[in-house]
């Protein structure tokens, strides 16, 4: 699976502050739960690679 493979699965995704200091991404789907927990400023790279490719997406759009 690569990532321009579509797939027909949902998932719910949630993203918060965790009680030790740390960045949870939570994904919940079909009864599996994967908690990913960063660093701070391991979350604030994984921002900034949203970013940069919400723009290549966005300029590949028009």
């Amino acid at each position: 699976m690569g990532i321009n493979d579509e797939r027909e699965i949902e998932a719910n995704l949630q993203i918060g502050p965790t009680d030790s200091g740390m960045v949870r991404l939570f994904i919940e789907s079909q009864g599996i739960e994967v908690p990913m927990d960063f660093e701070p400023d391991e979350a604030e790279e994984i921002a900034e690679e949203i970013r940069a490719a919400a723009a290549a997406a966005r300029a590949r759009g028009s």
